[in-house]
């Protein structure tokens, strides 16, 4: 049994909640320290199943009470698993998922209870579906999951499935797309937003932008068949309420001809939405024998398209195939046609049927047999191979194509409860897998009891000098504010939920987000929200992580894929400040400056931090006349910095207040290496750009963005958060009054808080929850609380964060919190937000370094305080706590705790 160190809470205490489904706009996650996973709206299958190298397609098998598929009617949260529970005619069935703890395996306990007066009888028939495979590749923050065609990351077309798993009818619902989307002839576009096309701010509402890895296949764009078409013509379905069209209306007819003369040609016609029953049809002429691709019904993973395959016309939608043996003749013309629906596609070659998809259970790609009592599922385009394997032997199995069906039949007295246990084990080795699958079932119980207790003793370790799992420890924290303590434990919780000790080669890693996305990826602005707690609880990782990361393009990429040491994404403009931010806080925790000796890419740390500090003297404005051009442009992409706030670009206050931090620690540390001469030079430049950061002060706590078209005043916590933490000793009294009242008035909302001010004029056209006004991203609760204590409102910043563990959807917090009215708060789903964010952890940051001062920078080592108002903290492994200036360990303790 794990014992606790004195005054840190239980995990089984943190994860007590049931919440209503209808409280959850986000279903829960599950992770197990190698991978992660989303429970959906029934009560035993998961989506998004991603241990890598091992990735889960579509979603696993659904539980069937007496015939029918129960919606989970409450579900409860834990750090190693997610319950769920309904009751089906005086049954009450509850299930427990859990991922094994650092394992490729999944455990199912189903649970019946009797609660009426007399006996009865109950089925219980689980569907067996394990769609895994194996891959090296395609790791990225769209991490690439499988499909009976391909492999490749597909979030609108998994989200589909996922909400048709309560439903009883055999349905293709994956397949069909309600939105507009361009006709393109010729060589397909890569998957996702096209920046050349779409300058619109990234509301994601129907497509994602081309985050993938530098080896993900859909990074290869197929070459285009030389053909002429005579004409297009696409008839609407039923596309519910993103279009106005319908079946009802005629078919929407484009006449060309058009010609594609070369492999690398292509052409867009406009857009045409299909929906549900929709058809696309077109006349073509092949001018050649060769393979590639003719029609593209938009850029997206799920998208219709038309190619040729070895002289023969094949179709694919939403990840299924369809392959015709119709050989298409050059010089010829044919009409080809393909309609699309919930029931499934067909397609058509002057008017005959030559190939349809199949239900994706079916076995096109997996094959399930029974094997000895047990299910074994085989993927015939990988190594994948999985087992499910029982604890009570099913009265009987059924299997055909990639599905099996265990059924139970049971007979329950009033208030009589059974227990059925499942297994379900992946790997490479099929016999292996099995004898795995077999072995743990037959000590189910005592495996399943192991998940937690695996986890509790990680948590306890995490407070823990000396301890086996983590290179560093963490502060515990007591306090007379039982929700400011909880709040506090939460975030530290949420550190050890995201950690990853398997998908990377340089140890222990923190996963930004997920289960939807980012199975090893990091971003490097989400790492530096909570970068002093980081240092602490795992140095040597944090180290190791930041040589990999500034190993990285950093000034074009946005995060790394820690698994295979590649960029991901667009450059964001945070990336200097997050990454400055980590290393100064590392060293200022650890007291390790050999690291700033560390050679990557070419150059010292140092000198990648005077690089980044650099920027402030480098990337000035040069659209203002009669202006010095102090201020940093930050350019005109949106996407670099709040990716949905059309007008926050440019010469932000943000930044600019983070760029003027930076030289002044740049000048501190280079001044105790002996730098005289540049430090005073840094500080200069420090002293010019706050000065013409405080000349944007618009007034009432609001700063104004400086444009070539002139200046532009906005409302956002962002610029609060970073003039607060670095500027904070320039204000006057009277800007920290206007400041703090702004955000009290503006910006914090009961549990949680609001990004933009919901009266700024831009908020109407930024409408997504997590930098908008809907809500806050998971980071800036605590930034903001940071914020509040260095205006010297501490008492302001305790009460917020007493009052944000209620948001968290009886979990921990997502990407984006969104209000719900009244000052309450759920976890948000829309805008593609993630259901678990590290950012988060900024909640724990801020107790630390705002209410007890503890700022751990190049010009604040050592600082700080073990005792205030709102408690005590023990256990503080950073420079001037339990550690020397050096490093050494010198263990400092407060002068009393709390009972």
């Amino acid at each position: 049994m794990t014992v606790l160190p004195s005054g840190v809470p239980s995990l089984d205490r943190l994860s007590a909640e049931w919440v209503d489904a209808a409280d959850l706009a986000h279903l829960h996650s599950l992770r197990n320290q190698w991978g992660q996973a989303h429970v959906n709206a029934d009560l035993t299958s998961i989506s998004w199943l991603a241990v890598p190298p091992y990735a889960g397609g579509y979603r696993t098998g659904v539980l069937r009470v007496d015939g029918s598929i129960p919606e989970a009617e409450s579900f409860n949260w834990a750090p190693w698993g997610v319950r769920r529970r309904a009751t089906v005619g005086g049954v009450l069935v509850e299930t427990d998922t859990r991922l094994g703890y650092e394992a490729t395996d999944a455990f199912q306990r189903v649970s019946a209870t009797n609660e009426t007066d007399a006996s009865c009888e109950v089925e219980l028939s689980l569907e067996l579906l394990a769609p895994i495979a194996h891959s090296d590749v395609d790791w990225g923050w769209l991490h690439g999951v499988p499909w009976n065609d391909g492999h490749r990351h597909d979030y609108y077309a998994i989200e589909r499935v996922r909400a048709d798993a309560v439903s009883d009818a055999t349905r293709q619902s994956h397949l069909v797309a309600d939105d507009p989307r361009h006709i393109r002839l010729g060589r397909p576009r890569v998957p996702g937003i096209q920046r050349d096309e779409e300058d619109a701010p990234m509301l994601l509402e129907t497509a994602l932008p081309a985050h993938v890895s530098q080896d993900s296949p859909s990074r290869v764009r197929p070459s285009a068949v030389l053909a002429e078409f005579a004409w297009v013509e696409a008839q609407t379905g039923d596309v519910g309420d993103v279009g106005t069209a319908s079946a009802t209306a005629g078919p929407t007819r484009f006449d060309g001809p058009w010609r594609v003369d070369a492999p690398d040609d292509e052409l867009r016609l406009p857009a045409v939405a299909l929906g549900d029953g929709g058809r696309l049809t077109f006349e073509v002429r092949l001018r050649d024998s060769a393979d590639g691709v003719l029609l593209t019904h938009g850029n997206h993973p799920d998208s219709l398209q038309f190619a040729i395959v070895a002289g023969c016309l094949v179709a694919r939608v939403g990840g299924e195939p369809m392959r015709s043996t119709r050989h298409l003749e050059p010089g010829r013309r044919y009409r080809v046609s393909a309609s699309v629906s919930s029931s499934g596609a067909a397609l058509e070659v002057d008017g005959v049927e030559v190939a349809r998809t199949s239900d994706w259970r079916a076995g096109t790609r997996w094959t399930a047999s029974e094997r000895g009592g047990a299910v074994v599922v085989v993927d015939s385009a990988s190594p994948a191979r999985s087992a499910f394997a029982f604890s009570r032997r099913p009265d009987r199995i059924e299997v055909a194509g990639q599905r099996g069906v265990a059924t139970w039949s049971v007979r329950l007295a009033p208030g009589e409860r059974v227990d059925l246990g499942v297994v379900l084990e992946f790997g490479d080795d099929e016999e292996q897998v099995l004898r795995r699958a077999d072995w743990a079932a037959r000590r189910f119980e005592a495996r399943f009891a192991s998940i937690a207790e695996s986890w509790r003793r990680l948590w306890a370790n995490a407070f823990t000098p000396g301890n086996p799992d983590h290179s560093g420890y963490l502060p515990v924290f007591e306090s007379p504010d039982e929700g400011l303590e909880l709040g506090y434990y939460y975030g530290i919780l949420l550190v050890l939920y995201l950690r990853n000790t398997g998908v990377s080669p340089i140890g222990p890693v923190f996963l930004t987000g997920g289960p939807r996305l980012g199975a090893t990826t990091t971003f490097y602005w989400d790492q530096s929200e909570w970068a002093r707690i980081g240092a602490m609880l795992e140095p040597a990782g944090v180290r190791a992580w930041i040589v990999a990361a500034l190993g990285q393009p950093y000034e074009s990429s946005h995060s790394f894929d820690t698994r295979s040491l590649t960029p991901v994404g667009n450059h964001y403009s945070a990336n200097d400040h997050a990454l400055f931010t980590i290393v100064e806080h590392y060293v200022g925790i650890t007291g390790d400056r050999s690291v700033l000796d560390e050679s990557v890419r070419g150059r010292s740390v140092l000198d990648h931090l005077r690089e980044m500090a650099g920027r402030a003297r480098t990337d000035r404005v040069s659209f203002r006349e009669g202006d010095a051009g102090v201020l940093v442009d930050l350019g005109r992409d949106a996407w670099e910095l709040l990716e949905c706030v059309p007008n926050y670009r440019d010469a932000v206050v943000s930044f600019n207040a983070g760029y003027a931090g930076m030289l002044r620690s740049l000048a501190s540390l280079v001044k105790g290496l002996g730098e005289t001469s540049e430090a005073h030079a840094l500080r200069d430049d420090a002293d010019r750009l706050t000065a013409a950061v405080l000349g944007q002060y618009a007034g009432d706590g609001r700063w104004r963005i400086a444009h070539p078209e002139g200046d532009d005043p906005i409302g956002h916590c962002l610029d609060f958060e970073l003039v607060a933490a670095h500027l904070a000793d320039e204000l006057d009294e009277r800007q920290r009054a206007e400041m703090v009242a702004f955000v009290e008035e503006h910006l914090l909302d009961g549990d949680w808080m609001r990004a933009l001010s919901p009266d700024d004029p831009i908020a109407p056209f930024s409408d997504r929850p997590d930098h908008g006004a809907a809500g806050a991203f998971a980071g800036w609760p605590g930034s903001t609380s940071f914020g509040l204590a260095r205006l010297g409102r501490p008492d302001l910043a305790a009460a917020f964060l007493s009052r944000i563990h209620r948001s968290r959807s009886g979990a921990l917090w997502g990407q984006a919190v969104e209000s719900i009215g009244g000052g309450r708060f759920r976890v948000a789903e829309r805008g593609v937000s993630n259901r678990d964010s590290n950012a988060a952890v900024a909640v724990s940051e801020a107790v630390v370094g705002g209410l007890f001062g503890i700022l751990a920078g190049f010009e604040h080592a050592g600082a700080g305080s073990l005792e205030s108002e709102w408690g005590t903290l023990r256990n503080v492994r950073a420079v001037g706590f339990d550690l020397a200036a050096d490093g050494a360990v010198v263990r400092r303790e407060p002068a009393s705790t709390l009972a």
